[in-house]
């Protein structure tokens, strides 16, 4: 029982970060070379911050913490840099990332679930850190997609195609 509650939570932590993946690509493909480093103003960060952003914090969180490798992030270096990556670079980035962390999700252990580890000062679970990166990178998902339709002034049409009012039974 303990193995299909594993591969559940596993298999869901998966799609949502392909979910996620998915509409990062979306608004990508929307996007110009100088949107992506562009701000909305001094408070808010540019769409390639935001994805250095997630590339370090599901580095931290899940390849380091979770996986049990070497955490060399460097925080806030991620909301410095104002360019030194193309659209592209950029997202491939995001997706290799991504591709690591869901090989390390894919393999943890139970063990390795219910273990509680010190991330950024805080006591986590691995199901804590997991879904810790899966939220977090839902959470900038929606903030690439706002400021996306901003710029563009457009819907990115993430449901196309699908009847999102159909009660299922």
């Amino acid at each position: 029982m303990e193995e299909k509650i594993r591969e559940e939570f596993v298999q869901n932590a998966l799609y949502r970060l392909d979910e996620s993946t998915r509409m990062n690509s979306i608004s990508f493909e929307q996007l110009s070379e100088e949107e992506i480093w562009k701000r909305p103003n001094e408070s808010l960060n540019s769409i390639g911050n935001l994805v250095l952003h997630l590339c370090g914090n599901i580095t931290q969180y899940v390849i380091s913490c979770l996986g049990e490798t070497e955490d060399n992030r460097k925080r806030d270096l991620e909301f410095e840099q104002t360019s030194g990556y193309t659209k592209m670079e950029l997202f491939k980035k995001l997706e290799d990332t991504v591709e690591i962390a869901k090989r390390v999700i894919n393999d943890v252990s139970i063990a390795q679930l219910v273990k509680k580890r010190e991330v950024q000062r805080f006591y986590f679970s691995g199901i804590g850190v997991v879904l810790h990166a899966v939220e977090h990178y839902s959470y900038h998902t929606g903030q690439i997609a706002f400021w996306t339709k901003q710029l563009k002034n457009i819907d990115l049409g993430f449901y196309d195609g699908m009847d999102l009012n159909t009660k299922d039974s």
